[in-house]
């Protein structure tokens, strides 16, 4: 079966680096598993937001100029938070980047903060802008 993004998740894509869109767009189109766009590029304010409710670590977010998103898969009709599930949409989204030769970092793979929702470009291809 294949999914598509739905409005929310294309209202969610606005902002977001053109590359890392492309990516997101073929990951649907080759997913076993449905997903959502959560939130991509953000406001210096709701990144504050996050900060003190710990569900960020950092003001120095890939997703205050547009270079992440969070996704989370979609089933049975709401998002679900259970890991092995984040596991799948790796394995689609890395290879959706691939076949679209663009490079992405998965917060899943991170040591010390696992964010198992987080995709971004990385910073030495995609630099802040100054």
């Amino acid at each position: 079966m294949a999914f598509k993004l739905g409005p929310r998740s294309l209202l969610n894509l606005r902002g977001v680096h053109p590359d890392l869109v492309r990516v997101v767009k073929r990951a649907i189109s080759i997913s076993p598993i449905d997903f959502t766009v959560i939130e991509g590029r953000r406001s210096i304010a709701r990144q504050k937001e996050l900060v003190a409710k710990g569900a960020s670590k950092t003001m120095r977010s890939r997703h205050i100029h547009g270079f992440a998103v969070d996704i989370a898969p979609y089933v049975g009709g709401q998002v679900r938070w259970d890991w092995p599930l984040y596991d799948q949409l790796a394995e689609v989204i890395k290879t959706a980047a691939k076949l679209e030769l663009v490079k992405v970092e998965w917060g899943g793979d991170w040591t010390s903060f696992k964010d198992g929702p987080h995709w971004q470009l990385p910073n030495v291809s995609y630099p802040d802008p100054k």
